[in-house]
């Protein structure tokens, strides 16, 4: 007996009963869809637009690259699939972040390694590195929504995720609603690499993976102890990324 034409019977018949609704917008999803997040809903995500800097990967709607200002010299480059925070992107983070959405991040994640990179950086790249939370804020959330992106990641480009090397040295204030400098002094100091970790951190060229980038200070103070940790280099991949001034998304 096969059972396949058994199991999608049972599937559709449950979809009956229970008829599945998207994650983000809660409206019914389509026959035979078995995502989380609606085809509407993706259509719908504010990609960023082309062109865009071959570092920073931030729209090139001026002259001059402004953004690229904001990363440390020793980040090589860094790509976001979209806008945030509104429109559907910020409702797909919102759903994996505070609503529980845990099995969105295989969605995004695959989002995320389809984006386009420098050659050296392809050639180059060691592994992923989930920005790590506070172990409190994972407690109460149950999962590092890094690290859960990280891991598709990781399978699509065949790099091992590394979510032992650096750690939170003390729990900081979120930083929505902050100022950009606000932003800063809070995550200065937060980071620390490991002890046992800098062995395998030497010369790597490290991928660090995130949700959201909003002004870079978590991102740059993450980076900073992964340098002084002994990595060569580092770049930078997420989700969301938010207007910088003067941006029209």
């Amino acid at each position: 007996m096969r059972l396949e034409p058994v199991a999608a019977a049972a599937r559709g018949c449950l979809d009956l009963l229970l008829p599945r609704t998207c994650a983000v917008c809660d409206r019914l999803m389509d026959e035979g869809d078995r995502r989380l997040a609606c085809g509407r809903c993706w259509a719908r995500v504010r990609a960023l637009p082309a062109p865009q800097c071959d570092r920073c990967g931030h729209p090139r709607g001026r002259e001059r690259c402004g953004w690229c200002a904001l990363l440390p010299p020793y980040v090589r480059a860094a790509r976001s699939v979209c806008w945030i925070p509104g429109g559907t992107g910020g409702a797909i983070v919102h759903a994996l972040k505070y609503a529980g959405w845990k099995a969105l991040a295989p969605e995004m994640g695959a989002a995320m390694a389809r984006l386009p990179w420098p050659a050296d950086v392809v050639a180059e790249r060691t592994a992923l590195v989930p920005l790590p939370l506070a172990a409190s804020r994972e407690r109460e959330r149950g999962y590092n929504q890094s690290t859960e992106l990280a891991r598709t990641v990781g399978r699509a480009w065949g790099i091992p995720v590394w979510d032992e090397v650096v750690e939170r040295s003390h729990a900081t204030r979120t930083q929505t609603g902050l100022t950009p400098e606000e932003r800063r002094s809070n995550v200065s100091g937060a980071f620390r690499v490991r002890a046992g970790a800098r062995s395998a951190l030497r010369g790597a060229h490290l991928v660090l993976v995130d949700d959201v980038i909003t002004t870079g200070a978590t991102f740059s103070a993450c980076a900073r102890a992964l340098f002084a940790g002994g990595a060569r280099i580092i770049s930078l991949v997420t989700f969301g990324r938010a207007p910088a001034l003067g941006d029209r998304p």
